[in-house]
């Protein structure tokens, strides 16, 4: 399978007035074509700042980091970044949000947007393109955030916590949503969360990261099935996997 994302022995290290704090070190695992991993470890330990090495928004002390081939200097386009929080501009319908990207990108064609109109006609959004972001409901404002960020036709979703925003119930049914869409739309999705359930149930491969300096502990493969997150966690071996990963991280 092509690995579409590779991280290549990855250190970054800070530097402050006073002193010099490595936050990753070392780090090195992949993610192929169509995969969709988790990366989950103690808090602090630099998990936000992986991707954001992997969006370019930072650069590593060394090491390399490959995206679709390339460095990823070169593949920034290949990417989409979705928050923990909705980020919609008040101020723009969900339509003109949905749109934003293609403008800062330049590739604001009628193509691409009515490509951006059919994705919010396809996942339940057809009738809300002309409201604003506070007359939907939470996990609506998400759905509509993951749509703006599949709008540019990006190959690689980094999903930073997008669901810890949202209360419990919202969260589970938000978190299935946006599986289904990933898997729809045929993306390559590294999300980062620090709840174990929503690793496990989402994910095809889950990254277990030590405390600071950040450095890959274990690799895990649940292989609970092709159904839905809420799906997963209905399997015999969901327990199992959970008592495994929160030992791993204790």
């Amino acid at each position: 399978m092509k690995k579409l994302l590779e991280l290549k022995n990855v250190s970054m290290t800070y530097q402050t007035m006073t002193d010099e704090i490595t936050a990753i070190k070392g780090l090195s695992f992949n993610c192929n074509d169509g995969e969709f991993i988790s990366i989950i470890g103690p808090s602090g330990c630099g998990k936000t700042t992986i991707l954001s090495l992997i969006a370019g928004l930072l650069t590593p002390t060394s090491g390399n980091i490959i995206i679709d081939g390339q460095n990823k200097l070169g593949k920034k386009d290949s990417l989409g970044y979705m928050l923990q929080k909705d980020q919609l501009f008040p101020w723009r319908t969900i339509e003109k949000n949905v749109f934003l990207p293609l403008e800062i990108k330049g590739i604001n064609t009628k193509e691409n947007r009515d490509y951006a109109i059919s994705l919010l006609e396809k996942y339940g959004l057809k009738d809300f393109k002309k409201n604003y972001p506070d007359q939907l409901s939470g996990g609506m404002r998400q759905r509509a955030a993951l749509i703006r960020t599949l709008a540019a036709k990006p190959k690689l979703l980094l999903l930073d916590e997008p669901f810890s925003a949202l209360d419990y119930q919202t969260r589970l049914s938000v978190c299935d949503d946006v599986y289904k869409i990933i898997k729809a739309e045929q993306k390559t999705a590294v999300l980062v969360t620090h709840d174990i359930s929503e690793a496990i149930s989402m994910s095809d491969k889950i990254i277990v990261l030590t405390a600071r300096p950040s450095q890959v502990k274990s690799i895990f493969k649940p292989n609970l099935g092709k159904g839905s997150p809420l799906k997963n966690r209905e399997s015999p071996d969901f327990g199992f996997w959970f008592e495994k990963i929160w030992k791993e991280l204790n």
